[in-house]
Parts: C-alpha cells; structure tokens; sequence
C-alpha cells in the first residue's frame, strides 16, 4: 500500500515539474468539459452504482443529496470547467516591481505550489473542479475522494488524464487514489511530505479534523460552516425574510448554508414571524432561545447552548434574540467557526462595524450566507472554503493556488 502511494507522490512530483503553456492548458480544459458532454450517460450510471452503494450503507439523506448527479449538475460542472479555461493564468505574473539604491532591481513572482493533495467526501464535482484549477494553476494533484462515490470520480479523473494524453501532456498532472481503503488517506497524511506540498480536506467535521491532527503537510480548509445571519433593527422586513429563507434553504448541505439566526431584540416580535414562518412552511426545524418562544406564534424547540455551536446540513436552524449589533458580533465570534456572516441592515455605520469586527473569513451586508463560493466570486470555481488566520482565507480559487518568487537582477552588485 505505501509503495502504490510512493509511486502515485513520484510521478506526481515529477508531473508538476514540467511546465505547461497556457494554451495547452486552456485546451486541455476545452476537451475535459467536451470528454463529459460525450460521456454523460456513462457518468450518471456509475453515478447511480454510487447512490446505491450509499443508500445500503445507511448513509444520511443531506450527504447523498451531495452525492447525488443529474443532467443540471453536469452542466454545471462542464459550465465551471470552461469558466475556468477563460481566466488568465495565474502562474508568471508580476506582482509587484521595484528598484532599491543598493542597485538591486526586484519583482515578486507567483509560481505554481507543486503537488497538491486533496482528500474529500460525497461531492463527485470536486473531482472536476479541483483538477481544473490545480491543473491551471500549474500544480499536479492527488485526489483521494470518499467510499461512498468512488465510482462517478473513478470515470470524472479518468476522462481528464484521458484529455491531458490528447494533448500530449502527462496525464499524472492529476492522479486518483481508486481505492476505499483509509489506510490510504493515513499514508497521505503522514508519510507523503516529500511529495504533497499542501493538503486540502473537502468533507465533515470528522475528516477534516481527522486530517488537521495527523497531518505532517500544510493544510488548507475548515472544519465547520456555522454561518450566522444577523437581523438588525434596522433592517427591512421583506429583504430580511427573503434573504433568511435563502440562506437556509436553498441547498441546506453546503457550508454557506445559514445555521444560526440573530434577532435584534427591538424587531424580533414584529420580524420573527413572518420570517420564521416561510422556514417553518418548508419543515425547517426551529430552536429557539426563551425570548423568541415568547414571540414566534408557530412551532418552536427550546434551544440548549450545544445549538449554538451545531452545523446542521439540514432543514433546521437555531434562534437567538440579542440586544445589540456588540451583541451579535460577539456570539458570532464565541460560537462561529470564521466561515461566514451576514448583516442585514439599512444602517450603513452598523454594517460597517459589523464588517470589521466580525472575524469571518467572508463578511457579509444583506448578502445571503450562499453565495460563499468561489464559482459566485468570479473565481470560476473553488478547491475550499479556508478559515485559517493566514492566507489563502477565503473561497480558494485559481489566484489562491501559486506561491511566488523573488527574481532579482542588477549591473554586477557585490554586498559591502
């Protein structure tokens, strides 16, 4: 097992060092959303083997709705692979220039990172996503996706090294680990350094921690999404209630979905039902603190601290009536996980403290939590969300996968 995954680390090391122009590249990309076009019908049915396998398994409904393909998912993900092909290259680029009076003359560089590793759940569309921008960025990878769909990302890496050969480019650019085995995933983790540059962890809370504490690479992601949508006092009733019914709602499974809503307490008797309500109409599940309950007319669960701090992934959210906007970032700090948070609020100096003081990774003004998502950010796509304090934080797209370089040049210099 470690001599398949030293041989996998070799010649993706050895991939990443060969360089590839950007109309190669663009190419390459081309013929990928092409190759799926041609063979969707192939797809969907390993797709349904997939469903099958994670139905028997006992697999919960939110995780094989993210499993789940269908013919709007895959031109969605052919939509994002040619988006992809049409932004600039992010590899050469100069990002800063300047001379010195010692003579030196210096430019910062961005360079591919090398090899990246990327281990993840239930979602196929990270297998096409992923290699698309590691790929246009310059970088090899190392895709070691879940169980549970090892067949739709079987036949997604397959066709993208298929469309690397066309083009004459070493298909080990990207490299899938086609087994179930975890073992394998310990192997990238700890015994892999010399290979993987970074690692990303696409998943739940338990993978993604599982690779925070046994990971001897750098790691780029997070662990939860407890997004928070805050409805201030001075906030308008109809915006509110359309933006809260989206950030719940409208895809309950991903990590932008809002999981905890804050009422200011000089609304929320005039605010909470109408906007409670339209959640309640579509069986979303209400825990609410003993304020609220005092207020919400409908049907409502008593709310234990642990809600605070729980992502649901599902049709359920918890409720909090707080005094002030101080109030609110405070919670939102002591209980969020830095993913992302939203005000709503026509108070522009409210929003603007807000925005400051909130230590999300995105922030947001009457913007529903959803949109965090590298594709909506114009980054043609995402490998994650980060919520490290160091960068990348944030939607990790194509810019955030290089590094850079100092290249300096002078007339000659020797250092006095």
């Amino acid at each position: 097992m470690s001599k398949i995954m030293n041989l996998i680390g070799v010649k993706s090391r050895k991939a990443s060092e060969k360089k590839v122009d950007i109309d190669t590249k663009n190419k390459v990309l081309r013929l990928y959303a092409k190759l799926i076009d041609k063979e969707n019908k192939s797809i969907l049915k390993e797709n349904l083997k997939d469903i099958k396998f994670a139905k028997n398994k006992g697999i919960k409904e939110n995780l094989i709705t993210r499993l789940r393909i269908d013919e709007i998912k895959l031109k969605n993900i052919r939509d994002s692979i040619i988006k992809i092909s049409k932004l600039k290259d992010p590899v050469n680029v100069t990002l800063k220039k300047w001379n010195r009076p010692n003579g030196l003359n210096i430019k910062r560089v961005t360079i591919p990172i090398g090899v990246i590793g990327v281990i993840f759940e239930s979602r196929p569309n990270v297998t096409s996503d992923v290699a698309s921008l590691c790929f246009k960025s310059g970088n090899a990878v190392i895709l070691k996706g879940g169980s549970e769909a090892i067949n739709t990302n079987r036949i997604l890496a397959k066709l993208f090294r298929l469309a690397l050969r066309k083009n004459k480019v070493d298909e080990n650019y990207i490299q899938f680990v086609d087994s179930k085995d975890r073992k394998m995933v310990d192997i990238m983790l700890s015994k892999m350094k010399k290979y993987i540059d970074v690692i990303i962890p696409r998943g739940g809370k338990n993978l993604v921690k599982r690779v925070q504490d046994f990971s001897t690479v750098p790691i780029i992601g997070h662990l939860e999404g407890i997004c928070h949508t805050f409805i201030d006092k001075d906030a308008e009733l109809n915006m509110a209630s359309n933006i809260v019914y989206n950030a719940k709602l409208r895809n309950t499974a991903i990590c932008g979905a809002t999981e905890t809503i804050l009422f200011h307490d000089k609304i929320v008797k005039k605010f909470c039902n109408p906007v409670l309500k339209k959640l309640e109409d579509k069986n979303c599940k209400i825990y609410g603190d003993s304020i609220l309950r005092k207020y919400y007319k409908g049907k409502i669960y008593p709310a234990k601290v642990k809600d605070w701090s729980t992502e649901y992934l599902s049709a359920a959210v918890s409720v909090k009536v707080v005094k002030s906007s101080d109030q609110a970032i405070n919670h939102i700090n002591k209980y969020g996980t830095m993913h992302t948070d939203s005000i709503i609020t026509k108070n522009k100096n409210t929003a603007n403290k807000f925005l400051k003081n909130v230590k999300s990774s995105i922030a947001m003004h009457n913007t529903s939590t959803q949109f965090a998502d590298g594709g909506e950010f114009g980054f043609g796509g995402e490998v994650g969300i980060s919520t490290n304090k160091l960068p990348p934080r944030g939607p990790v797209g194509l810019e955030q996968l290089v590094s850079y370089k100092y290249e300096i040049s002078s007339k000659g210099k020797i250092r006095k």
